[in-house]
């Protein structure tokens, strides 16, 4: 069973060691696949320094300027299919999601039969830490939000913690993802779940970043308010 992380980075040369290194210190195998938007900082100079070090299961492809962090995912997906792995994961680079909980996403996915498992922080037992009460608020009202109009089953609508088994994006049009922020998280999802796979959601705790700068923006929030009506009608 062949397992790998994908981790999209731009400007992430505080964490991107760190996070590298926490994950191969794990009892289950992980391999990791960096995919760089062009970081100014040097983070993909980090990569493939450690790459010396992690032969064989550290990875990088570097991108020419920022592109979208769905585009990431995209090209991720098609490099970790084309080389036959058995479930891929989204995560971020800066701690946010807690490498810790990768074997418990893979776990719904190997033996509680899930194809996608999610890393919720809006079922019971998850949880937001260092977050304003006004993020959590708009962030758990975003999930209401597409739920109602978009009926998707998934509490924890955005979150970019995931299992996919390969099966999984093997049946999607991947060339056919429209959307690159928050709204491609709920997109990848919406479609899993029309496609009559199994979603499951486990309990996480999400800690804001500690180290380096958010990439949210407003463009990012209009897309995923607006994608969603375009998801609904299939515009």
């Amino acid at each position: 069973m062949k397992n790998i992380i994908i981790i999209p980075t731009y400007n992430e040369k505080e964490n991107i060691e760190k996070i590298i290194r926490k994950v191969f210190s794990l009892e289950k195998v992980f391999h990791i696949l960096i995919v760089d938007d062009g970081s100014p900082d040097g983070t993909a100079d980090i990569v493939k320094g450690l790459q010396q070090e992690f032969t064989d299961k550290l990875f990088i492809e570097e991108r020419t300027g920022k592109q979208g962090l769905g585009t990431a995912y995209i090209l991720g997906f098609k490099w970790s299919l084309a080389r036959g792995y058995d479930y891929i994961f989204e995560m971020d680079a800066d701690f946010s999601h807690n490498p810790e909980d990768l074997p418990r996403l893979l776990n719904s996915c190997v033996n509680d039969n899930a194809d996608m498992s999610v890393g919720s922080r809006y079922v019971r037992g998850g949880k937001v830490v260092n977050w304003p009460f006004n993020r959590i608020f708009i962030s758990y009202g975003a999930s209401l939000y597409v739920r109602a109009i978009l009926w998707l089953p998934v509490k924890d609508c955005t979150a970019g913690f995931v299992c996919y088994s390969a099966k999984v994006l093997d049946a999607l049009d991947l060339d056919n993802i429209r959307f690159v922020g928050y709204a491609f998280q709920i997109e990848m999802k919406y479609r899993t779940w029309r496609k009559k796979f199994k979603i499951k959601e486990i309990p996480i705790t999400f800690i804001d970043r500690v180290e380096g700068v958010s990439k949210m923006s407003t463009g990012i929030v209009k897309e995923a308010v607006l994608g969603v009506w375009k998801m609904r009608f299939g515009a």
